[in-house]
């Protein structure tokens, strides 16, 4: 498929799934990454926190690149109304793959869009996921590979975390970090981009 665009479009993100993820549209983009204290956030309720730390990375890149169309995003991984962070030590990396065995999570991305004229539209996509009953030696040993240090959970669903799940209700990508064909309609919506 082919899409046209008249923007100039940056994503807000150092993540590498992200970037493999929107150059399946084939337009052309680049990418800013932004170093914003997520931490400063402050929300009411998950929904809410994921948005705004999905516009605070979106605001900070919109402001060194003007004229551009911005996209920014955050994921989540929430248990129980619960968020489990990217892991900061073996210890809470085995932590959350023990909270989350056996049970069913939700992955919620938030999604900004930053156009030049000053526009904001944010979505949030939530996904189910379902994992299996994990084992303390397959948790070990997933997490002496250090995959799930840089991954909101502990786990890369695209990587050697797919070994933990049982099924997922939604959209998989939306789990790797970019809920792809929900960012489609939005921009194909506001007309950013056109077939």
């Amino acid at each position: 498929m082919k899409f046209s665009t008249t923007h100039s479009f940056v994503l807000a993100s150092a993540s590498p799934r992200r970037r493999e993820l929107f150059s399946l549209l084939n337009i052309p983009f680049e990418i800013q990454t932004s170093d914003v204290e997520e931490t400063s956030v402050k929300a009411d309720n998950v929904e809410q926190y994921v948005t705004e730390v999905a516009l605070l990375k979106t605001r900070d890149i919109a402001e060194k690149c003007p004229g551009k169309t911005i996209l920014g995003a955050d994921t989540i991984v929430v248990y129980e109304n619960r968020l489990l962070h990217k892991p900061t030590s073996t210890d809470e990396a085995v932590k959350h793959l023990q909270t989350l065995s056996n049970n069913a999570h939700h992955v919620m991305t938030a999604v900004a869009i930053l156009t030049p004229d000053g526009q904001e539209i944010t979505f949030v996509e939530k996904t189910k996921v379902v994992f299996k009953e994990l084992p303390l030696s397959l948790i070990h040993a997933y997490v002496d590979t250090g995959d799930p240090f840089d991954k909101a959970g502990g786990y890369g669903i695209q990587t050697d975390g797919a070994l933990f799940v049982d099924r997922i209700e939604g959209d998989y990508n939306n789990v790797v970090g970019l809920p792809l064909a929900s960012l489609v309609e939005s921009l194909l919506t506001l007309k950013i981009i056109s077939i």
